[in-house]
């Protein structure tokens, strides 16, 4: 659980990261745009002045200073309208249109909408303040507008890396635990196999010097089940045969296995089809899934309740659930259920049910879930297979 904490705070803190460095551009952005507006709209009131000086220019005016002016604007898209709201002239703005009139007859409809907007300068053609107008309309230039949307780009970008980040993450610690999980596996079947082989020597002397004994075929069978466990350890990690096998016959093995291991308290229902349902899979892997789901229903039965094994089918999968009467698991762990280290016990590890998550869906191509889960009633865990 400490390293999944430690993922949960790496990822709250990338996240966190993530909207600081957002809220700190749009911040930055703001400003600079605020401020590149007022200084566009100062452009504007010269341009708009030397207009007025065109307007009122004689024989005798000198125009290369006020030309200068209106000519040097070429980010700035501009229209003027007269009183009337008619455009007579406009600059840095494309306008569709089979001739000029039309084009003028757009760039009006445009340039009123730039006057509603409030980004329009009125001037007077007169110096006296009165008389006839004209307003100069103005847009934001290209990069006015390209430092706008800067910051949501820039956001988008952030929040890239940081799903990459995370996934990374995951899929880091993901291939962590596999090699934590398989190395365990491989090890522990080692570990077993060579006093396994001995005690099943041992097992063969007791039978040739005691041949009459009833307690060796018991030992027996104790001794070749130790054997399966390691043999199951063994397969963690490499990609076991699956053979075509009835679920009837396989989950009966486990029914049969958890009536000599559990208490006569526990009753073990089956709900079982009359046909046989053929699939795909690695028996002894398949077994020991159903054993680690009735066990950890066992103990949340606290050693008294009822489990039940249904196997049922439709036209493409097999479906295998087992059902308890137990205590029942808490909305918010459901999720954490499959989890590796993952346990609400006070003893365990928390494997059991993750190598049943990996035994299923890896090796055998299916799903396993919680179908249902009500605290105080039970839980019913549900295995989808491929038939």
């Amino acid at each position: 659980m400490q390293w999944t904490d430690r993922i949960r705070q790496v990822k709250i803190i990338l996240v966190v990261a993530a909207v600081l460095i957002a809220v700190a551009s749009l911040y930055v952005s703001h400003y600079l745009v605020r401020d590149l507006s007022l200084e566009e709209r100062h452009k504007m009131e010269i341009w708009a002045e030397a207009m007025r000086a065109l307007s009122n220019a004689d024989e005798n005016t000198d125009l290369n200073l006020v030309l200068k002016v209106i000519d040097d604007n070429h980010t700035i898209p501009v229209i003027v309208l007269d009183r009337n709201g008619n455009a007579t002239t406009f600059r840095n703005i494309q306008l569709q249109g089979s001739d000029f009139a039309d084009s003028l007859n757009n760039a009006s409809i445009m340039g009123r909408s730039m006057l509603d907007a409030g980004q329009a300068i009125k001037i007077y053609l007169s110096d006296e303040g009165s008389g006839d107008f004209i307003n100069v309309c103005y847009d934001d230039s290209v990069m006015i507008k390209r430092l706008s949307s800067w910051p949501y780009v820039q956001l988008g970008i952030v929040l890239v890396f940081v799903v990459i980040a995370i996934f990374a993450l995951l899929t880091s610690k993901r291939a962590e635990q596999n090699k934590v999980w398989v190395g365990l596996s491989k090890e522990t079947a080692h570990q077993l196999g060579t006093p396994i082989s001995s005690l099943m020597a041992w097992t063969e002397i007791l039978k040739e010097t005691y041949p009459d004994d009833d307690l060796l075929p018991e030992m027996d069978k104790d001794v070749r089940r130790l054997q399966l466990i390691a043999d199951r350890f063994s397969k963690i990690g490499s990609l076991p045969e699956l053979v075509p096998s009835s679920l009837s016959e396989v989950m009966s093995h486990v029914v049969d296995y958890m009536n000599r291991r559990t208490s006569a308290k526990v009753l073990m229902l089956t709900d079982f089809p009359e046909e046989d349902i053929i699939v795909d899979v690695n028996a002894s892997l398949f077994e020991w899934v159903i054993e680690n789901l009735c066990k950890n229903a066992v103990d949340a039965m606290e050693g008294q309740g009822t489990i039940t094994l249904r196997i049922s089918q439709d036209d493409s999968k097999a479906f295998v659930e087992v059902e308890d009467t137990g205590k029942g698991i808490r909305k918010k762990d459901i999720r954490n259920v499959f989890t590796p280290g993952f346990t609400t016990k006070k003893r365990g590890w928390g494997l059991g049910l993750s190598l049943a998550k990996r035994i299923v869906e890896e090796y055998h191509k299916g799903r396993i879930f919680v179908k249902n889960s009500e605290l105080g009633k039970g839980t019913t865990f549900r295995i989808e297979l491929r038939k």
